[in-house]
């Protein structure tokens, strides 16, 4: 069955790379409608963005939802919260062009919607089963789906910074775990390109609080990572959250290897470009029980920072 939130949910923060305030609300939307941006403010009032694959701009720092002017970025975390915790029905009311950026992790969108609950609808779910395997590359970077029951992660990094260096992990998403292992890996970055980023008019509203950031072997952040791995924890939640514009759950093995937003919308594009290599399910209860997000209970939080 298809499942919406229980009750509406706002969140107040800023942009992590426009630095400007921003509300975003999650409402109860009806069974079929996806997860669907509306923006409630003077500059895009009235324009509702869908949250999939074909209206994504590609951009290698975020992921970003564009209808002619006017646009929605960062999505990907929010993406990754929804997924992880099975909402497969949510308008998302916002006043900016920016999502905002919490603690740069998924954490509070997660908490939330778990406090919150879910509704189940009376309406069959259907998941993308990959048949055959498909892959992208750029560079020395790629990605690629392959067959399996259930949506699975394995991630790939290698950055020369001694204090992220090379990380390799690999999960099986179902039963909780983006919850448990994943939702509060915050957003790294090389302290060396903060400046770079920012004379792009990027990262304006980055700080200590909302990223991890690193210099040589060393954490500038306080408190230090959350995980000795989060790098590439957090690089398996922003795919998690730009599969999910797929427009719907994916059964199947997801590999990236040094791979980013723009190389997974590629992979989208690929492989709705080769129609013989995926197929349409309905869920049965069997299926329903390996997606993302379904038992999620306030006990996975436990393991959240």
């Amino acid at each position: 069955m298809q499942t919406t939130l229980r009750s509406a949910l706002t969140f107040d923060g800023r942009g992590l790379h426009s630095g400007r305030p921003a509300r975003l609300t999650l409402r109860p939307a009806p069974a079929g409608t996806g997860v669907v941006f509306r923006r409630t403010d003077a500059a895009g009032r009235g324009v509702h963005l869908p949250a999939l694959w074909h209206n994504v701009e590609v951009s290698p720092l975020n992921t970003r939802l564009t209808q002619g002017d006017v646009s929605v970025s960062t999505i990907e975390h929010l993406m990754a919260a929804l997924s992880g915790c099975g909402v497969h029905n949510a308008f998302v009311d916002i006043d900016g062009p920016e999502v905002p950026i919490m603690d740069g992790s998924a954490a509070a969108f997660v908490r939330g919607i778990v406090a919150t609950g879910l509704t189940r609808m009376p309406a069959p779910l259907t998941a993308i089963e990959i048949l055959d395997e498909v892959r992208v590359s750029q560079g020395d970077a790629w990605a690629s789906l392959r067959p399996a029951t259930s949506l699975q992660i394995d991630f790939e990094i290698d950055f020369p910074d001694a204090a992220i260096g090379h990380q390799r992990k690999m999960l099986n998403m179902a039963n909780g775990s983006f919850v448990r292992e994943l939702c509060d890996s915050r957003t790294f970055c090389r302290n060396a390109d903060v400046a770079a980023m920012r004379a792009h008019g990027l990262a304006l509203g980055g700080s200590l609080d909302n990223a991890v950031v690193v210099d040589g072997a060393d954490v500038l952040t306080p408190g230090g990572l959350r995980h000795a791995d989060e790098a590439v924890r957090h690089k398996m939640l922003d795919a998690l959250g730009d599969l999910y514009t797929a427009g719907r759950p994916i059964l199947g093995r997801y590999t990236g290897h040094k791979a980013g937003h723009n190389l997974t919308n590629a992979l989208l594009h690929a492989l709705f470009d080769q129609p013989d290599r995926w197929r349409l399910v309905t869920c049965d209860a069997q299926i329903a029980a390996r997606l993302p997000g379904v038992g999620v209970s306030t006990a996975d939080l436990h393991a959240v920072a």
